[in-house]
């Protein structure tokens, strides 16, 4: 075990002082530990208080650390990630746990079983030290995701200690935001964008579509292959819909859920009086692939008015773009709250911009998707 316990330094932030980030390393591979370390201290938002090399002596020194961040690997003796994710969570309420992993089908399961027993994300790492070293998209993804997690963190922090302070709610507060009038087009297909946090939010809105959905439904989530065969199948069997991963060429039908597949763009094409997906790996859009934005700038420029876009939890802005081509064209949007995101990035990006019709808890979106396909305006 490496362990630090040493005094925070201190960031300043404009002319706020604030004690930067605080992450733990959890990974049995020294190289790993060590360039996470290296990686994450060159900025100065960072702090790497603590670093274990299996999940036993995580547990068994986590009580001694005070951390917003958790980087832990599946993959360890002693005691592999699974088991010591719910103790790390029980022994630190509301710490922020990123599930490492190579990207094999079996970790791929545990990661998503993970995000069930409390972890808020998971990231894929290259399965040799080679793509270690020279994976900036290993490095880039895990510096976006710790600095998301750890400011959502001090964040809700921060929110209950004024909450508690005041005797109100421990949501945070947010400032208003203008809401667009609803044109009350009845929707001809929905599609659904989410990031950090996602899997949970759609196993919540897919659970509670409890009513018929006479259209198609599409939804991107920012994952890796793998992951994304995994997702789908976990939709079809908590939900009333089948849903899989989308393939090129595909014609659409209605009632039928079609998932984005890792590492693929999926967008849609008129094919005379049908729509058909098509699947590309062009580059990346605001860093990612798949990404939300491309399926929702193909189905406005289809469906115009007759699209409804649902974007979620999710760090950075995809989807703004895209749900700003629906607004034009008289379609609708529905963004997730700040209080129940996991990172409001996405929602909240789409909110502030003023494209959206409702900016809802996420309990309260897949009713309000009900209400719109009866006819009752947004």
């Amino acid at each position: 075990m490496a362990f630090q316990n040493h005094q925070p330094k201190q960031v300043k932030f404009g002319a706020a002082v604030e004690d930067p980030i605080r992450v733990v390393i959890v990974d049995d591979s020294a190289v790993v530990r060590g360039l996470a370390k290296q990686w994450l201290t060159t900025d100065p938002a960072f702090d790497v208080v603590a670093s274990f090399r299996d999940g036993a002596k995580a547990v068994a020194g986590i009580g001694q650390i005070d951390c917003d961040v958790i980087i832990l690997d599946i993959e360890m003796p002693e005691m592999d990630g699974l088991t010591a994710l719910p103790l790390l969570v029980k022994a630190i309420p509301g710490v922020q746990v990123i599930m490492a992993s190579t990207l094999t089908q079996r970790n791929a399961s545990v990661s998503m079983k993970a995000l069930t027993l409390g972890a808020a994300d998971y990231i894929a790492k290259p399965d040799n030290t080679k793509g270690l070293t020279g994976g900036n998209v290993y490095k880039r993804e895990l510096l976006e995701k710790v600095k998301a997690l750890g400011t959502a963190r001090r964040g809700s922090a921060k929110a209950v200690k004024a909450a508690s302070a005041f005797g109100s709610s421990n949501k945070a507060a947010t400032k208003p935001i203008a809401l667009r009038k609803s044109v009350g087009a009845m929707p001809k297909v929905i599609l659904i964008g989410s990031s950090t946090g996602g899997p949970q939010a759609l196993d919540t809105v897919m659970r509670a579509i409890n009513f018929d959905v006479p259209m198609p439904i599409f939804i991107v989530q920012h994952m890796p292959p793998m992951f994304t065969t995994i997702l789908a199948q976990q939709i079809t069997k908590i939900s009333r819909f089948e849903c899989t991963e989308a393939i090129d060429g595909e014609l659409v039908k209605s009632g039928r859920v079609y998932l984005a597949p890792g590492d693929y763009h999926m967008t849609l094409v008129k094919d005379g009086n049908d729509v058909r997906i098509k699947l590309d790996q062009t580059e990346a859009v605001n860093f990612c692939r798949p990404a939300v934005d491309p399926l929702f700038l193909s189905a406005a420029e289809i469906y115009g008015r007759h699209a409804f876009g649902v974007v979620l939890t999710g760090m950075g802005h995809d989807g703004r773009d895209g749900s700003k081509l629906i607004v034009k064209k008289g379609g609708q949007i529905i963004a997730q709250d700040e209080a129940t995101s996991v990172v409001w990035g996405m929602p909240g990006a789409v909110a502030e911009a003023g494209l959206a019709n409702a900016v809802l808890p996420l309990s309260e979106v897949a009713p309000r998707i009900g209400r719109v396909l009866t006819g009752v305006r947004i």
